[in-house]
């Protein structure tokens, strides 16, 4: 995709210095720029590579005043740093910018599809299953029957959406997620071996949700497995069956979380933690990276460790796990001395 220097001034507002029509179709670093690629100056410490820069064009401040001569076309913005975030917006809404069923694919009967749908080759989408408009599903990606997908979600290539699940709006779901499986039900039996319980619930994902790619989100037992809008899940999680997720939590990878935890509204979860079945995680609640959380948190509580226990606490606790043989060797010493 190529864009000129007049297109993207007009997208920031900003003000042009040099060749208006000089064109770009890909991004870099300052110092890494080469002729077709555009970039930008922010930091006042990058400011010697603008004038070495080999970049088409680059984004500066205002208040930029060159030193010395730049060979790029330069625009000027208010703000170069949050101008440049708004340009990678628009080159990724541009890149994504698909319409059209590729074939081969299977559309089965009874789908409803809305405008400007994007259809990858070897898809397949389900019996009665109802997607919105500007829906992009990548190849290769599996869509079960009665499924229900919103408007102006994308699904990357070998995403799987088991039957019944519900997706809502502005929704990104990355490669190799899988949402609505059965979950981990299984029941003891006299001989020693185990009987499934079938898992009839859906699962359920609410507006602006960002899954990671890798993650699976189990269909619940009966009901639903929910994630609440604004969640954003990272690569590599397990959410069991009947979970439910509160409103713009954000998980870190490898995270696990076992069958009908509930967990509150804003926190944030760390890499690698563990968290125990049939508990509650409130609002607001801070859980670092790689503990084990056994017991039902309070709002706002921050915690650390396995089983994990105040974080300060944790802190404190580990100086002294640190110094436990220093310790031990001075208790032996006055034990002699008492004797």
């Amino acid at each position: 995709m190529k864009i000129t220097a007049a297109q993207i001034a007009e997208v920031l507002q900003g003000e042009i210095l040099g060749d208006e029509n000089v064109s770009v179709s890909t991004l870099s670093k300052i110092e890494e720029g080469q002729s077709g690629s555009l970039t930008f100056l922010a930091n006042p410490k990058y400011t010697s590579f603008i004038y070495e820069t080999k970049a088409s064009i680059v984004i500066v401040n205002k208040s930029f005043v060159p030193e010395h001569h730049i060979s790029a076309t330069l625009i000027k913005v208010d703000d170069a740093y949050s101008s440049f975030s708004k340009v990678l917006e628009y080159y990724n809404q541009v890149k994504l910018m698909k319409s059209g069923i590729e074939q081969p694919s299977v559309i089965s009967d009874g789908v409803v599809y809305g405008e400007d749908l994007y259809l990858g080759s070897f898809s397949y989408i389900g019996r009665n299953t109802k997607i919105g408009n500007n829906v992009k599903i990548y190849p290769n990606s599996f869509i079960g029957d009665n499924v229900t997908i919103g408007d102006n979600t994308i699904l990357f290539a070998g995403s799987r959406i088991y039957s019944e699940s519900v997706i809502g709006r502005n929704c990104i779901i990355h490669s190799g997620t899988i949402i609505g499986s059965d979950g981990f039900g299984f029941a003891p039996v006299g001989d020693g071996s185990y009987s499934k319980v079938p898992q009839i619930g859906n699962v359920i994902i609410e507006d602006h949700v960002e899954i990671g790619a890798g993650t699976t989100i189990d269909r619940a037992t009966l009901g639903s497995t929910v994630i609440r809008k604004g969640v954003k899940l990272d690569n590599q999680i397990q959410v069991a069956h009947n979970v439910e997720i509160g409103e713009h939590t954000v998980i870190a990878s490898q995270t696990g979380i076992a069958g009908s935890t509930k967990i509150g509204k804003h926190c944030v979860i760390g890499g690698q933690v563990g968290i125990a079945g049939h508990i509650v995680i409130g609002n607001h609640v801070k859980i670092q990276a790689q503990s084990g959380i056994a017991k039902s948190l309070k709002d706002e509580e921050i915690v650390q460790g396995t089983p994990a226990i105040s974080y300060n606490d944790f802190n404190k606790s580990y100086i002294h796990f640190k110094n436990l043989p220093k310790i031990v060797n001075e208790i032996n010493e006055i034990k002699k001395t008492i004797k």
